[in-house]
């Protein structure tokens, strides 16, 4: 009885169906697993990138160079990324045109499309994640479901019917559905981990974009075609008077 009721003998002697769920089951929870430990990797890194990225640009280091050193090595994601692309169109369009409205445009274009795409990379595979763990708990009971139809058609040609004979169908079919669980519960609780770690990514993103917007906007008013006039209103003032 004991080695009958085993979970080797159970699976092993499961029906078809039962046996193809949970083989989908397994291969979904090692699938979310790895992805699982992939994305806290990268969130990590990009985690990693955004604290030394930030020292960098506050601690008053030329615009310029820093963007000529994140050019040597240009990074793949991150916050680099963001200001690349927002430094770029900046220094293109400010030689194309002398309209701020028109360069800081540009700039926030560049920035927001920079950030729609760490995002969408930092969400990447988290779909997954959330359809495991929604549907693995009902796969599963699909899957309990036909062993439990499949032990009692059994129970048909049997004249007389005790636990020992019961016993089997019902814990092999009760399988499926544990194994449903053992891919959801973790599937679901790294999924909100994980979307809440991107959400707080992107939003130090976006205030980045508002303040680094805001420095590109002030530097262009202290241009030096601004300064000029600016200094030639004053000599005009003080002639006047």
């Amino acid at each position: 009885m004991s080695e009958s009721l085993s979970v080797w003998h159970l699976v092993a002697n499961a029906s078809v169906v039962v046996q193809i769920v949970m083989a989908l089951l397994l291969a979904a929870a090692f699938i979310a697993w790895i992805i699982i430990f992939q994305r806290m990797q990268v969130l990590r890194v990009a985690r990693r990138h955004l604290v030394e990225f930030e020292e960098r640009f506050w601690s008053g280091m030329d615009l310029n160079r820093l963007y000529r050193d994140l050019q040597q090595e240009p990074p793949e994601f991150g916050i680099e990324t963001i200001f690349m692309a927002g430094f770029r169109d900046f220094t293109r369009l400010r030689q194309q045109t002398q309209d701020p409205e028109h360069v800081m445009d540009g700039v926030q274009r560049s920035m927001r499309v920079a950030v729609r795409r760490e995002t969408d990379f930092l969400d990447n595979h988290l779909v997954f994640l959330a359809t495991v763990g929604s549907t693995s708990p009902y796969v599963g009971l699909f899957g309990t479901v036909w062993g439990i139809m499949h032990a009692f058609m059994g129970l048909a040609a049997v004249r007389q019917v005790d636990i020992n004979t019961v016993a089997p169908g019902i814990a092999e079919a009760l399988i499926a559905t544990a194994i449903g669980l053992f891919a959801a519960i973790p599937a679901v609780i790294f999924y909100n981990r994980l979307t809440n770690k991107v959400d707080k990514l992107v939003t130090q993103y976006e205030t980045f974009t508002e303040e680094f917007s805001s420095i590109l906007y002030r530097q262009l008013h202290r241009s030096p075609s601004s300064n000029h006039t600016a200094k030639t209103n004053s000599e005009a003032v003080v002639q006047g008077s």
